[in-house]
């Protein structure tokens, strides 16, 4: 379970790491014992929250009695859970972001225009977070993606197209400790071959991820700028790979998603 980041600024552009005496481990492990709670695992016992986050028994259990103290966790018995306060945290992060009701409304036209579901994501780390979703009737995948959604971005169009856009320097930090792990016999699973599909993506301004993920789903994502120019995150289309094809996915798909990231980057500032 990767810790998270704390937040970058001028004066450490990177991010604080761990050691560095302003990094809160507290409040990083706190966040830690949240994001250890998922869609396989919403109940847990502590021996089960002590090994999700590599932590003895004895500080697993302070965490989680403080923040059940705090209303983020309940408790029944052995097990503990999440408590709907911890929407809050997310909250907290849509409505700081004004552009979330713009970004919606595009990505619900997009769905309305192809039938296929459609989304934004960021980067966090390694991986790529959902923050906005437009869901089209048929399921796409094993799992339920949804807002707050984290998959790893090697191997989703959203999280390749976001990696390539990163500084060389950030690139090669994230990829120094990435272990790909195979999803599918089509899984990219050899770091020179990943770093090939970036610089690609990074140079035709787009990425395709086929099948690699899971079988039969292919997706085709853009990066989507403010009217400033500075990055909000990526948008895709998922589609399922025996409906539409390639051709379809080049010639029809990625010049909606390029107009409507002109459209979004005239309406966001």
């Amino acid at each position: 379970m990767s810790v998270v980041p704390a937040e970058h600024s001028e004066d450490n552009p990177a991010g604080l790491a761990p050691d560095h005496r302003d990094f809160v481990t507290a409040l990083a492990t706190g966040l830690q014992v949240i994001r250890a709670f998922d869609s396989d695992h919403p109940r847990m016992t502590l021996s089960e929250v002590a090994t999700r986050t590599g932590m003895n028994r004895a500080k697993a259990r302070r965490f989680l009695l403080t923040l059940h103290g705090l209303g983020y966790v309940r408790r029944q018995d052995r097990y503990f859970e999440l408590a709907p306060k911890t929407l809050q945290l997310g909250y907290a992060f849509l409505s700081a972001n004004s552009y979330q009701p713009v970004i919606r409304q595009h990505l619900e036209r997009i769905t309305e225009l192809t039938g296929e579901s459609s989304s934004m994501g960021v980067l966090q780390g390694s991986d790529v977070i959902y923050v906005a979703r437009s869901a089209a009737p048929h399921r796409l995948m094993t799992i339920a993606l949804s807002i707050g959604t984290q998959l790893p971005a090697a191997v989703t169009s959203m999280g390749r197209m976001l990696l390539a856009m990163l500084d060389p320097a950030e690139l090669d930090a994230i990829l120094a400790d990435l272990k790909l792990e195979t999803y599918t016999p089509r899984t990219v699973t050899d770091i020179d071959e990943l770093r090939a599909h970036l610089d690609k993506a990074r140079k035709q301004g787009f990425c395709v991820v086929d099948q690699e993920l899971e079988s039969g789903l292919r997706s085709l994502a853009v990066p989507v700028h403010n009217m400033h120019g500075a990055l909000l995150g990526a948008i895709n289309i998922s589609t399922n790979a025996a409906r539409v094809d390639r051709k379809t996915l080049n010639q029809r798909f990625l010049p909606l998603l390029q107009d409507t990231c002109k459209q979004i980057a005239s309406q966001v500032s």
